[in-house]
């Protein structure tokens, strides 16, 4: 039985929370949130206990802490929690800041730390990978990597997300490692404001496209967009010497009608809440039964600054308009 404590009861703390509280080999013990509100509300849901956050990191009765807070806060939470002998799951990014990221990871060492890239947990996308490394399409050549959201989130979370490429497609730039199965070296990205001029007048883009380079010239492309009138759009394609495997969206049901005004489905799941729910309590399952046996954490700390670093590559190339090298 792992003891969790919990750092921020928002949106994705909620959902990491009530995952705890179904898994037969965990505990939440206590939850913190910078509103002390949401921590007795959540805590009171939870049969758990509300505390500060300095005291869930140091608690002796606490064998884990998953972190959902603001960016912002996240690399000094680590640290105190490493330091304090816990084994730390953090929702991406470490930190907006990349040698911020180098200079957690090399205090805390070889404690354990993950990074909540939970869409390696998708079943889809994980079937895709395991096809891929039994040899299925051969070797691969080119990943396409589709990922649109909805709807723009508000401007004022825009001005604080780090950017498209840090908030958004850092997922997708992990996910292109995670396929390629090799390091990117090459980025080139363009990107803009077609969806709202307020996000434009706050410094950011709200759609992009970027083609990734390994040594080997394995190429990625990415696209995203804070618009897709039709759903949550989330797609992988992946061509290789002897093949193509393909991920599809997953509608709201499988029911089809056809008749004489032609064929038609259901809309594709609206939104990151209903796709990856199943990802979400995959990926907490895979962290317990890795802390508990002692296996070393994937994503780890250095996944999350490579995708971090490929951001940075990605929003130079943007702001530059060419091409930004990067070491292997």
């Amino acid at each position: 039985m792992l003891s969790f404590g919990l750092l921020g009861c928002g949106r994705i703390g909620q959902i990491h929370g009530r995952n705890i509280v179904a898994h037969p080999n965990a505990r939440l013990v206590a939850v913190a949130d910078a509103l002390p509100q949401s921590a007795e509300s959540f805590a009171a849901a939870s049969g758990c206990k509300a505390r500060p956050a300095d005291a869930i990191l140091t608690a002796a009765d606490i064998d884990a802490v998953i972190i959902g807070t603001p960016t912002d806060t996240h690399a000094g939470f680590i640290e105190t929690a490493a330091g304090a002998g816990k084994a730390v799951f953090c929702e991406k990014p470490v930190d907006l800041n990349s040698q911020r990221i180098r200079d957690t990871l090399a205090r805390i060492g070889d404690a354990p730390l993950m990074i909540g890239f939970n869409r390696r947990f998708d079943t889809h996308f994980g079937s895709l990978k395991a096809r891929i490394d039994n040899g299925d399409i051969g070797d691969v050549e080119l990943v396409t990597i589709l990922s649109r959201d909805p709807g723009p989130p508000p401007v004022s979370y825009i001005k604080s997300s780090g950017g498209l490429f840090r908030d958004m497609m850092i997922h997708d730039f992990d996910m292109a490692r995670f396929l390629l199965g090799e390091e990117i070296t090459e980025v080139h990205a363009v990107g803009s404001c077609l969806v709202d001029s307020a996000i434009g007048e706050a410094g950011d883009i709200d759609t992009a496209a970027v083609l990734l380079k390994t040594a080997t010239g394995k190429i990625a492309q990415i696209s995203n967009s804070r618009r897709a009138t039709y759903g949550y759009d989330q797609r992988v394609e992946v061509h290789g010497s002897k093949g193509l495997l393909k991920a599809e969206n997953v509608p709201q049901t499988t029911v089809v009608l056809a008749n004489q005004a032609g064929v038609a489905a259901d809309p594709v799941q609206n939104f990151f809440l209903e796709r990856y729910a199943e990802a979400y309590r995959r990926e907490l399952a895979y962290f317990i039964d890795a802390v508990t046996s002692g296996t070393r954490l994937s994503p780890s700390g250095r996944d999350g600054l490579k995708a971090g670093l490929l951001a940075d590559a990605a929003t130079q190339s943007h702001e530059r308009g060419r091409s930004v090298k990067l070491e292997a």
